[in-house]
């Protein structure tokens, strides 16, 4: 069990960890939120719409605050508001404002503040103050006022109740909407004489983004429409507000004919345009009359402030800030022209099954493949999430959050990348360890073989022979063994393959020759011998081409053998050139069965010199590019001026091994020339 756990210790890991995100989001803290919202936020910013709008905004800006001064105002200013409004006809007019106190300049204030004996004052008493004033405009107008919800008693509350009526089927709302135990609202008198009493409640933001709000809402366990609702529906002259239910909670809102989906506590995620100054107006200029009649006809008209010194600034998914008021305009945009934009309980659960199926996708895979193409995987993956998640919300309104699915992604895949490079390390690190050992091996088969390659610089004279092996072992080989002061036996041998192996097929056809031409044996003997006891050493699929070779000096008589090698190359003092073709197949392949099977030839080097080499001369690349080729080696001896075996093989090896990192092929090059048998003594 535990030599299974650690061979699979990656993918345990991989579940640990996405299990963990998983239960992350289920329990969705805060900066889970965070998460998911950059998602949402960017849907809104990349497809911000500019369109015309049934909703105006009198503007409580700072013109209108110079001309009026500091706030609040007397409340003859907005009756006369509503005057000027009630001639061009509005839908419904909206306050976001509070008017939690009697006027400052009301009759019973005046003489509260003054101190006045009630009886002097007696005409005063019977003005109409500015209260009563402002509650008569209010009665003739499609009014709404705002109501706020609160954890704390007010000192000047009232058991105030909705203007709306609430039907509900299929469930109670209140088990499913948001509450507060008291509400914060106006005076009971104008209260009483509006048409409509809306919450400008928000949900509490971390960011304090405002993206959502509750349609409807519970104040001291009474339900209140949002503002925005509560404007429709007054605007739509309907006294009812229709809810459904389901199981789960809030499926409809509706004050017809409008109808819109929320979600289960009777939230919508607001849709925002973008800003239009046009849609604002001065409350001044509406004080003065400075308007033109269908600026408000048939309209949704909203009051409230853009003044900074009156703080009703709030930041919105389009990373701007506007007024309070432009939040309830985008409500009722949405609710007009069904915009708003939807979060479904459903949407959740295919985040969460897509999440594991990607991020699954994506572990096994990188465990799997190249890191390079794992790459392009995770990038891809990434793509069609978002454009998974772009396309629900432009064709269906709906908000798909990808920034979380593409952080588990992330986070597994750079799991499954960091346990590949454990994997690989190791390998890489197991790779390193095998490839210092056969180095190891490699050198101290090369030193072996080196070792082989006899020294006959005592003979240089007459016989000069050369070795540049390709990689650290040579698969070719040459030998010179005197065996009496006139005799000379030779060979130069290429052994199919290369490496290791190669070179010890070598090392054993050297040490049968030597032995062989140790006993005096004849040439034919000794070539009949290495054959069959190369066959016997059953290297599978090995043979080698060579000649071999047996030299008197004295008289210049040469018996030579080309068992399947390249042509030997003759030449005279005039520098005739004489090819001689291979007339046997390679040894070590069939065994022979007598001597008269191995073909001998006889030539007499008297003014004449005798060249053989390897393929890896004739194959070998010369600076240009080219091969040397046999015309090759004829073209650096007619240039040579003084021709002597030595000088012959260090002409062709300066010609191929003029500094290239690895050499096509070992060179081995044996030149004999008898004009001068004098050997060198060492020093």
């Amino acid at each position: 069990m535990e030599a299974f756990v650690q061979k699979n210790l990656n993918y345990f890991v991989f579940l640990i960890v996405l299990t963990l995100l998983i239960f992350l989001k289920i329990l969705n803290p805060a900066f889970i939120k965070s998460v998911s919202y950059l998602s949402f936020d960017l849907y809104q910013k990349i497809f911000v719409e500019e369109k015309e709008s049934e909703v105006v905004i009198i503007d409580i800006d700072e013109q209108s605050l110079g001309k009026f001064g500091q706030f609040p105002w007397n409340r003859t200013v907005f009756a006369k508001i509503l005057d000027q409004l009630n001639t061009s006809n509005p839908k419904a007019i909206g306050f976001d404002i509070f008017f939690t106190e009697k006027d400052k300049q009301s009759p019973d204030e005046i003489i509260k503040s003054y101190n006045l004996i009630p009886s002097d004052v007696s005409e005063l008493q019977n003005l109409k103050g500015p209260d009563d004033l402002f509650a008569e405009k209010l009665k003739e107008s499609k009014s709404i006022i705002a109501v706020l919800g609160s954890n704390v008693p007010s000192h000047a509350n009232y058991n105030r109740k909705a203007k709306a009526r609430f039907l509900s089927k299929g469930g109670k709302p209140e088990e499913f909407t948001y509450a507060y135990p008291y509400s914060i609202g106006s005076l009971e008198k104008l209260e009483k004489n509006v048409q409509g009493l809306g919450s400008i409640s928000f949900l509490d933001q971390l960011d304090g983004i405002i993206r959502s709000l509750p349609l409807i809402v519970q104040f001291n366990k009474k339900i209140y429409p949002t503002m925005g609702l509560e404007m429709v529906r007054v605007g739509s002259k309907q006294k009812n507000i229709y809810v459904e239910l389901n199981e789960v909670g809030i499926q409809r809102i509706s004050a017809r004919p409008y109808k819109v989906e929320s979600d289960p506590n009777g939230i919508i995620w607001i849709k925002y345009k973008k800003s239009q100054k046009k849609q604002y107006i001065s409350a001044g200029d509406v004080y003065d009359g400075n308007f033109e009649k269908s600026f408000f006809e048939n309209k949704y008209v909203l009051i409230g402030a853009s003044a900074q010194g009156l703080f009703d600034l709030v930041k919105t998914p389009l990373g701007v800030t506007i007024p309070g008021v432009e939040v309830h305009a985008n409500v009722i945009e949405n609710i007009l022209d069904q915009s708003y934009l939807i979060r479904n309980p459903n949407t959740y659960i295919f985040e969460l099954i897509f999440s594991i199926i990607v991020a699954l996708l994506t572990f096994i895979l990188s465990q799997k493949i190249k890191p390079k193409y794992s790459l392009s995987i995770f990038f891809g993956n990434i793509l069609a999430i978002i454009i998974i998640g772009f396309s629900i919300y432009k064709f269906r309104s709906e908000l798909v959050d990808f920034s979380y699915p593409i952080f588990i992604v992330t986070i597994t895949f750079l799991t499954g990348l960091y346990f590949r490079f454990i994997e690989e390390n190791k390998m890489a690190l197991a790779n390193l360890q095998k490839e210092a050992k056969l180095l190891k091996e490699r050198e101290l088969a090369a030193g072996v073989q080196k070792s082989l390659f006899p020294d006959i610089s005592k003979f240089e004279n007459f016989i000069f022979a050369k070795n540049v092996p390709a990689r650290d072992v040579s698969g070719d080989y040459f030998d010179v063994v005197r065996s009496t002061p006139e005799e000379y036996f030779f060979t130069l041998a290429d052994v199919s393959g290369k490496g290791v192996k190669a070179g010890m097929y070598m090392a054993k056809a050297s040490s049968i020759f030597r032995t062989l031409t140790n006993l005096k044996f004849p040439l034919e003997k000794v070539v009949f011998g290495v054959n069959n006891e190369l066959v016997e050493a059953k290297f599978k699929g090995m043979f080698v081409t060579a000649v071999f070779g047996k030299l008197n000096i004295k008289t210049g008589e040469l018996v030579f053998i080309n068992a399947g090698h390249e042509s030997i190359l003759t030449f005279d003092q005039n520098k005739n050139y004489e090819y001689i073709k291979s007339d046997m197949p390679p040894i070590g392949i069939v065994k022979y069965f007598t001597e008269s099977m191995v073909k001998s030839n006889t030539i007499n080097l008297k003014d004449k010199t005798f060249v053989v080499y390897t393929d890896g001369v004739t194959e070998g690349y010369m600076k240009n590019g080219e091969e040397l080729g046999a015309e090759g080696v004829q073209k650096i001896i007619n240039e040579m001026s003084q021709v002597t075996p030595k000088s012959i093989v260090e002409a062709i090896e300066k010609e191929l091994n003029w500094g290239a990192e690895k050499l096509r092929d070992d060179i081995t090059c044996m030149a004999i020339n008898i004009n001068n048998t004098e050997l060198i003594k060492k020093k």
